[in-house]
């Protein structure tokens, strides 16, 4: 049983249908994709300063690559690469050796000077700059054809997605489960999955996991389509861009441009309305990074949901006193880009078998021991 149908859920489900497993069940409370996963800015990356963010994220970046064959969909993805802007020596000395660590993991990220920078983004307002970090792999996808994607082929596969069904109770004898409870009725089963997302804390609790995720809300806002000058300067060949200091970011978007960054007053909790008491900073970071952009206006926006963690990185593994409760979560910002490769990990840890990234740091047991992991690259 996966509870969660965004893109991790699916991804699950269908790597777990291809490998055989039978009675592949999901259940997802809203539309697929509907809760996190169609509200993503789509980014895919291997730019991360943990050995296993880099790892799982380079994996994805060839599944994303090989999506039209397996599972078999089109996802829209572009590759013009990642650029971090960075405009301290300590972010510099930072990335540096994020940027070695990769190198010997095989992901070819470069620190750039200036020069390069005004040639791959000439948006950007080099004042203040020092250097950047790139890679030119990553880029972004659809987020919605991605969990297309997963869906159709764990149900070509045998595997049956149920959604509009909420979770109401996880019945567990023994230390054992036997059953999930839903408001549509009890489905019989040893096993869950947990790839909740944002609302991952709450399955666990029925279980008596504890699975330490909160949820914060994001905003994304896309431009009205770019004055033929701008269009000239940014294309859908310009990196995903992403200062370093204030997480603003942006990426072509069809006719505009998609552009996000945190709000560092935001507190967590299932908040769906947009504000606006972002925007002095969002404005700020705007008018030093790219301030062509302020000329633009805005056409779309909307918020979602980050799925967050004390120390950002992810919770993986298997409960240890809860048998057979897998879990996925609190991704806080990665998750869609770590989806496939995370669809095989759990696989394997459900089949017993060694998966192809140890993912044995990410344990959600690691806060109580006090072994808590920091990941840099944050956007």
């Amino acid at each position: 049983m996966v509870i969660g149908g965004g893109s991790m859920g699916t991804s699950i489900a269908f790597h777990l249908a291809e490998a055989g497993v039978p009675d592949v069940v999901l259940l997802e409370q809203g539309d697929l994709g509907s809760g996190s996963t169609c509200k993503a800015a789509g980014g895919v990356r291997a730019q991360f300063s943990d050995p296993i963010n880099i790892d799982l994220g380079w994996r994805g970046l060839s599944a994303f690559e090989d999506f039209p064959r397996r599972p078999g969909q089109q996802i829209d993805l572009h590759q013009p690469g990642y650029l971090f802007l960075l405009t301290s020596d300590e972010q510099v000395a930072v990335y540096e050796q994020s940027a070695a660590l990769q190198n010997t993991m095989g992901v070819p990220t470069r620190i750039i000077a200036r020069e390069e920078i005004a040639r791959l983004n000439p948006l950007v307002d080099l004042d203040g700059v020092l250097a950047g970090s790139f890679h030119s792999r990553d880029g972004y996808c659809s987020p919605e054809s991605v969990t297309l994607g997963y869906a159709t082929g764990a149900r070509r596969l045998g595997a049956t997605l149920l959604t509009h069904v909420t979770v109401t109770d996880i019945a567990t004898s023994g230390g054992e489960i036997t059953a999930v409870v839903t408001d549509a009725g009890t489905v019989r089963t040893s096993t869950v999955v947990c790839a909740a997302g944002a609302w991952s804390k709450g399955i666990g609790a029925k279980a008596g996991v504890d699975l330490p995720v909160e949820p914060l809300r994001r905003q994304i806002l896309i431009t009205e389509p770019l004055p033929e000058g701008l269009a000239r300067l940014v294309t859908d060949r310009t990196p995903m861009t992403i200062d370093a200091a204030s997480t603003f970011y942006f990426h072509r978007e069809g006719p505009g441009i998609l552009l996000g960054m945190s709000y560092r007053s935001e507190e967590p909790g299932f908040r769906w309305s947009y504000i606006e008491d972002w925007l002095p900073d969002l404005t700020t970071a705007i008018d030093r990074v790219a301030p062509a952009l302020l000329d633009v206006g805005i056409a779309h926006r909307w918020v979602g949901m980050y799925e967050v963690t004390p120390d950002h990185n992810a919770l993986l593994g298997e409960a240890a006193d809860r048998s057979r409760f897998l879990y996925a979560c609190g991704f806080s910002g990665h998750g869609f880009l770590q989806s496939p490769a995370v669809g095989e990990v759990i696989r394997d840890v459900y089949l017993e078998r060694t998966p192809p990234v140890d993912v044995s740091g990410f344990d959600a047991s690691r806060f109580r021991a006090g072994r808590s992991r920091g990941e840099v690259n944050i956007v």
